[in-house]
């Protein structure tokens, strides 16, 4: 992922905003506060052969504490287009192998327990669920819960 990049990505999170189900977010960030929170390592677009932009892998640190350094949290989002394509398999492939070249031991992320697609995406990607966080946070001013899911890398 690349600056270059930064329209496509964000019209593709813009979608995923407007849909309801992929993030609380309910504006696009610039790409500068976009990038910001991003580690580049982990940060992967997925284009086809005529250089369209399908989607996109993200990730940053869950905290700054040294003992945290290899737990990261992630999102994906692949435009509507290009679902059930396998981008989003690709996708997390990548995030996947970056992050055990990279040292990092968890890759986690919080999911609406609606968004039914990417919980099957991330169990067929090796991620288990770890529980539900209830009423985590407001989303359009109703009370929503989200469901973490994690992937351990082997020792």
């Amino acid at each position: 992922m690349t600056d270059a990049d930064a329209d496509a990505v964000l019209a593709i999170y813009g979608i995923g905003i407007d849909e309801g189900n992929a993030t609380f977010e309910t504006q696009v960030p610039t790409w500068e506060q976009f990038v910001s929170g991003h580690l580049p390592a982990y940060s992967h677009v997925a284009v086809d052969d005529h250089d369209t932009l399908l989607g996109w892998v993200a990730a940053s640190p869950v905290s700054t504490r040294a003992c945290y350094a290899g737990v990261i949290e992630h999102s994906v989002y692949v435009h509507p287009d290009a679902r059930g394509h396998h981008i989003g398999q690709l996708l997390l492939d990548r995030l996947i192998n970056a992050s055990e070249a990279a040292g990092a031991w968890t890759i986690q992320s919080s999911i609406f327990p609606e968004n039914h697609a990417s919980l099957a995406l991330h169990a067929a990607a090796g991620f288990r669920t770890i529980g539900t966080r209830e009423r985590i946070a407001q989303h359009h001013g109703v009370w929503r819960d989200t469901l973490l899911v994690e992937r351990r890398r082997n020792p």
